[in-house]
């Protein structure tokens, strides 16, 4: 440990979480942000919250399968609420070889017929005949574990400021506002919806398979229900489409028909940072680390790369996603 504290540029979930393994070590950290709430200005703030690392290997590289596993662990140490209910896939009639060809490329799972997936859950009854249960794969709410960490880093005394200092060392979480500094970033367009549906009630979270608009429904309580989200190779953030809204209501009205009578509560947008590859990466420049690239598994793998960062400064471990040389720091 020095004197001088590490300044961790941005407080989405990639930047708390860091600063959260570094205090936690006995490191001293502030938190450059400009926004007055976590990750209000991040992509953070639209996030699913599927701690679902075994669904994500369908079409994500085997780290994130592996790395991701650690994550309801992590948040549940935090003192943030985990629901370890696993999560459902299912999909229609005429897309039943989706479900088949998602089977093939994934592990974990059980196969549930139509009874079995009505016991668990009694509102999909009769909707399907049948449906995969990966038993290890859970849920947080976003919204309310970045306000946990937020709170537990100010009780530790981590100062929060506005302004970046020019000099020292510091650990750039920007998201894609880092691509000023690598090149090789880029954005990818998620768009959600919040609805409130008291007329459907879910445990756990459900992705119903489509071949063009696959569709994640994720319970928040209460009969609240976040819905996403597209994928467009697209940097914009602030711009949602009509066209990507119908697709979501259309899949959670397929979903259930009682989602047609939802009160729709928030329209989102923003840009996922990510690598050609959507692999998150640690790179060090100077007296800078960048962590970045996550992609859309940004609270599934933010607690891996926390920890890796941590490895690297306090016991000088190389970063498994390192794609660069590192000296000392």
């Amino acid at each position: 440990m020095t004197d001088t504290a590490i300044t961790i540029l941005g407080a989405g979930v990639v930047g708390l979480c860091i600063a959260t393994e570094l205090t936690a070590r006995g490191q001293r950290v502030q938190i450059c942000e400009k926004a007055p709430e976590p990750g209000t200005q991040a992509c953070s703030w639209w996030a699913g919250g599927m701690l679902a690392p075994f669904c994500e290997g369908e079409t994500a590289e085997e780290p994130v399968v592996r790395l991701g596993q650690e994550a309801a662990d992590w948040w549940e140490a935090q003192g943030v609420p985990v629901v370890r209910n696993g999560s459902l896939v299912v999909a229609l009639g005429r897309d039943r070889n989706e479900l088949t060809r998602f089977a093939r490329r994934t592990v974990g799972h059980c196969t549930l017929d139509a009874e079995q997936l009505a016991q668990m859950e009694p509102d999909l009854e009769g909707r399907f005949s049948k449906a995969l249960h990966f038993q290890e794969e859970a849920h947080i709410t976003p919204r309310a574990a970045l306000k946990t960490l937020w709170q537990n880093l100010q009780s530790r005394g981590v100062h929060f400021a506005p302004a970046a200092p020019v000099s020292g060392r510091i650990i750039d979480c920007r998201g894609l506002a880092a691509q000023d500094d690598l090149k090789d970033l880029r954005g990818v367009k998620g768009e959600m919806v919040v609805l409130r549906c008291p007329d459907v009630s879910l445990h756990r979270p459900v992705r119903l398979l489509h071949p063009r608009f696959p569709l994640y429904v994720v319970p928040r309580g209460d009969g609240v229900f976040m819905l996403g989200a597209t994928q467009i190779e697209s940097g914009e953030r602030t711009r949602p489409t009509v066209r990507s809204i119908l697709e979501l209501l259309s899949a959670a009205y397929a979903l259930h028909p009682a989602f047609g009578e939802a009160e729709l509560l928030e329209i989102g947008t923003d840009a996922r940072p990510a690598f050609n590859d959507n692999l998150p990466r640690i790179r060090k420049r100077g007296q800078r680390l960048y962590v970045n690239g996550l992609f859309r598994h940004g609270f599934l793998l933010a607690p891996a790369m926390a920890r890796q960062v941590a490895e690297f400064i306090c016991d000088d471990i190389k970063p498994e996603v390192m794609d660069e040389n590192l000296s000392e720091w």
